[in-house]
């Protein structure tokens, strides 16, 4: 059985559908025996981009906003699995506008659960962030929350509902909004190459990968599982210079300084976490917290390994020199054709 054969004539909605992952999804279902796509968003106009470029009678929009939760349910019904991408995701925008990232990220999240239990989805995937791992900022805060919602309705349904998990992501190279199609208009514009701090470090994961980690949570999850890959990471600075060499173009670097919110490094799985994840090779699994409210407990038995763990970080994972990003960035495709 491959990785798509438990989606032959089924229905899969994606929330945020129109997004890189979206698109990246499509491209790897649309050749397979699934029954039905579902895009579930709020921009019209990006549907009927979508729309032109990929005909296909198994591919349905739905106009709706993840905020409102009658356009959820509606969407939801004859549904059996749920990709849940939707989300704000710029950290200065959260910074700012924190209450939107509120409405998004957590409440949003609540109405995708709540419609899949009402209409019995089988499967439902989260989406989130290494941001959510020791979050400094809005965005952070807000889809550390949305895994906790997760989490809190798996021990509700009580093994009787949709099984919800969730994902992590570093990095997603080359997405919407990510630093390297920055670079590259940068570069292709005769313009000095902004970064932030060049020590930053930061995982390095491809859109296809990011994929893989998705369908990894939907085979694999039990109930409230997280799933994380094990990626490589670099420092903005060395990002920004294999950019360079492979336009065969003059490097001149502009240091900004940190932006609102921003971390030095990021964490994919905490040190707390680290005492009950599972190591499957390629990936974490971090369980639920099985705990429940009877406090006396946690005065009187703690765990002692946490103090012996470290997390796991863009700082400590393998970290990649010049000629290795340029070697993963090349996968990527035309870096010409990335240009923000």
């Amino acid at each position: 059985m491959t990785n798509l054969d438990t989606f032959k004539g089924k229905s899969l909605l994606i929330t945020g559908g129109t997004g890189s992952f979206g698109n990246a999804v499509l491209r790897r279902f649309l050749s397979s025996d699934i029954g039905e796509i579902r895009v579930f968003s709020r921009d019209e106009k990006k549907q009927d981009d979508m729309r032109s470029a990929i005909s296909s009678d198994r591919l349905k929009f739905y106009l709706g906003d993840v905020r409102d939760p009658q356009s959820v349910k509606d969407a939801l019904k004859g549904v059996d699995f749920v990709f849940h991408a939707a989300a704000l995701k710029q950290v200065p925008s959260c910074e700012f506008h924190p209450m939107q990232a509120v409405q998004t990220n957590i409440l949003g999240t609540e109405n995708v659960l709540n419609a899949a239990i009402e209409n019995d989805v089988s499967r439902v995937v989260v989406l989130s962030t290494d941001k959510a791992v020791y979050p400094i900022n809005a965005m952070g805060m807000s889809k550390a929350l949305a895994e906790k919602v997760m989490v809190a309705k798996s021990r509700a349904c009580q093994g009787s509902g949709p099984v919800f998990s969730a994902t992590r992501y570093g990095n997603v190279m080359a997405s919407r909004g990510s630093v390297i199609p920055l670079f590259v208009s940068q570069l292709l514009s005769g313009k000095s190459i902004t970064i932030t701090d060049p020590g930053m470090t930061r995982f390095l994961m491809s859109l296809d990968e990011s994929v893989d980690l998705v369908l990894h949570a939907f085979h694999h999850a039990k109930p409230g599982d997280i799933f994380v890959q094990k990626s490589p990471a670099s420092t903005i600075q060395v990002l920004a210079k294999a950019i360079a060499e492979m336009l065969d173009r003059e490097a001149s670097i502009r240091i900004i300084g940190t932006r609102h919110g921003e971390k030095l490094f990021e964490t994919l799985v905490s040190r707390e976490e680290m005492a009950r994840a599972e190591d499957l090779g390629r990936y974490y699994r971090i369980p639920a917290d099985a705990r429940d409210l009877n406090y006396d407990q946690y005065t009187a038995e703690g765990e002692t390994e946490i103090s012996l763990l470290e997390d796991y970080t863009s700082h400590n994972t393998h970290r990649l020199d010049i000629e290795a990003v340029k070697e993963v960035v090349s996968k990527l495709g035309p870096l010409e054709a990335m240009r923000a």
